[in-house]
């Protein structure tokens, strides 16, 4: 009997090694054949002619272009939308070539041939022949061209149409041709620099885009729009700048028409002064007859530049990358005042270098400042945590709460003194003082306006002046964002001077916080931007949308 029980006993022991040790072992395996595919792989994308990114499960059903089987995973093109299984990547190399992104010399100017791309259509594409629809077989078949995206049946698909010259299709005002940059390359050589006399396509109205994406904004999307912005234009005009920076992007721009050009920056607030920045490094160069226009795509947090400008509050995948091209070339031109923040310490720090900083949106002092200050700390520390745009308001709404309790900001009016214009301002019992340049504060809210009936004129950013406001604490703030309560309205100038006489105090230029001892910080005006306002897409405030718009016109003729 002791010996049955001991048999059961290890017959036991073995199954539960068993039951522990397989899965693992399952696991492991996976895990060195996935490193090994993975390891294949990168070196064929390492010296490949194509964009390939490889995909454990695509989308949406495909077929490989080499073999015509269907495929769960694999790679795909981000320029010319090739998509290959594992066995057939070297073969789809070798095979296909890529998107032209500059033409091979000795082609004639403007005799651009269609690039046609069999199978994988878009699923609610129409032949361009027949007009009916494409993609529909469970198969490998049917043309896209990868330049005017037009897609043909198969059995539409005639020699003349593959020879037929191409019209780069509904974006051809957008999109930089092979052959113009080519002949650029050409003129170069000869030394010469009078690129406006290669007109692509004949065309009268050519405003090329520049395509501008920080992929570590926000919410993440700037990957996707990437490769979709590169399928539909030259991938040569799509950027990302976590790769390179946007002075050296911009630089595309002294190879373009003058004042022709524009960009369209997909990140955040911070991206999109970033690129102004660069925008006035090229103003010091001398180039600015090369200075573009600029539209914004936002996939930051806060986004109240581009909600001021009417691109939207955040960008989600709600509207096609298609739509967002043709918002840009409906645009209209405006200006966007940016001021100079100059911190100077005081007393024994008043050694050092004063700090210089360009605003475009915002400064303050007090309790939203110390909400960004914990919030920038916080992601310094754990960055993976903050890839959503909901978790970063989330953070930010747990750092306000904590501070209504905490009240780390209280009394700030017998710490600083506010001067407007030179006017010396009596301040109340406040926590916060906040300078704003345009309409927009805090992820939406329209803060100098407020609620009510009283009188105040709208907030521009375009006057040339700044509108200061008070708050009474981050439970204020809170009211405030909700339409709960008003600010205090401190007044309207053309130069503001805080003097921080004791302790330190969160201060932030945009979003970018830090803590500062005793000091003075003036405020003047610095220059102007080129933006692009989308009249399209109204704001919350109509009253101050059809006033902005309504200045938009006014001006275009004079910004462009």
């Amino acid at each position: 009997m002791e010996g049955a029980g001991g048999g059961a006993e290890w017959r036991l022991a073995l199954w539960t090694l068993c039951s522990v040790l397989l899965p693992v072992l399952i696991t492991l395996w996976c895990s060195l054949q996935r490193a090994r595919r993975q390891l294949l792989i990168r070196d064929i994308f390492r010296s490949s002619k194509h964009d390939w990114r490889y995909t454990d499960l695509f989308g949406q059903p495909s077929y490989c272009c080499v073999c015509g089987q269907p495929v769960l995973r694999g790679a795909f093109c981000r320029c010319c939308g090739r998509r290959a299984g594992e066995g057939c990547l070297k073969r789809a190399e070798r095979r296909f070539p890529c998107k032209e992104t500059v033409a091979r010399s000795g082609r004639a100017p403007a005799a651009m041939p269609h690039h046609w791309i069999r199978g994988n259509v878009p699923l609610c594409s129409h032949c361009w022949v027949c007009t009916q629809q494409c993609g529909t077989q469970p198969k490998l078949c049917d043309y896209r061209c990868v330049w005017c995206q037009n897609t043909v049946h198969d059995e539409c698909m005639q020699n003349s149409l593959k020879n037929e010259e191409c019209t780069f299709g509904e974006f051809r005002d957008l999109i930089i041709p092979p052959y113009y940059l080519s002949a650029v390359n050409q003129m170069r050589k000869d030394k010469r620099t009078d690129y406006e006399k290669i007109v692509p396509y004949c065309r009268k109205h050519w405003i090329p885009i520049i395509i501008l994406t920080n992929t570590r904004s926000g919410n993440n999307m700037g990957e996707t729009l990437l490769g979709e912005f590169k399928i539909l234009l030259n991938p040569v005009q799509v950027f990302d700048l976590s790769k390179i920076a946007p002075a050296k992007a911009l630089q595309l721009c002294t190879l373009l028409p003058c004042n022709a050009v524009r960009v369209l920056v997909c990140g955040g607030d911070g991206t999109v002064g970033w690129v102004l920045d660069a925008i006035d490094e090229m103003k010091i160069k001398g180039q600015e007859r090369y200075i573009p226009q600029v539209a914004i795509l936002p996939l930051g947090t806060g986004n109240d530049l581009s909600n001021t400008l009417g691109w939207g509050a955040g960008y989600a995948g709600e509207i096609s990358v298609e739509q967002i091209l043709r918002n840009v070339m409906e645009a209209d031109g405006i200006k966007l005042d940016r001021w100079k923040v100059q911190v100077t310490n005081k007393g024994y720090y008043n050694l050092r270098k004063p700090k210089v900083f360009t605003m475009n949106n915002y400064f303050s002092i007090g309790p939203d400042a110390l909400m960004a200050l914990n919030f920038h700390a916080h992601r310094e520390k754990t960055p993976s945590l903050f890839s959503s745009r909901i978790i970063n308001k989330a953070v930010y709404f747990f750092y306000g709460t904590k501070d209504c309790l905490v009240q780390e900001c209280k009394d700030l009016n017998k710490k600083v003194e506010l001067e407007l214009d030179g006017e010396r301002i009596e301040l109340p019992n406040l926590e916060g003082i906040i300078v704003l340049n345009i309409g927009y504060w805090g992820g939406g809210c329209r803060l100098w306006e407020g609620m009510g009936d009283e009188p105040y004129p709208l907030a521009r950013h375009d006057d040339g002046l700044l509108e200061v406001v008070g708050v009474y604490g981050s439970f204020h703030c809170a009211q405030i964002q909700v339409k709960l309560a008003n600010p205090v309205r401190l007044g309207q100038a053309h130069t503001v001077r805080l003097i921080l006489k004791s302790s330190k105090m969160p201060m932030q230029v945009d979003g970018e916080p830090w803590a500062q001892g005793p000091c003075t910080v003036t405020i003047t005006h610095k220059t102007h931007a080129l933006m692009l306002y989308h009249s399209g897409e109204q704001t919350d405030d109509d009253a101050s949308s059809v006033s902005e718009q309504e200045h938009v016109r006014e001006q275009t003729d004079e910004d462009v």
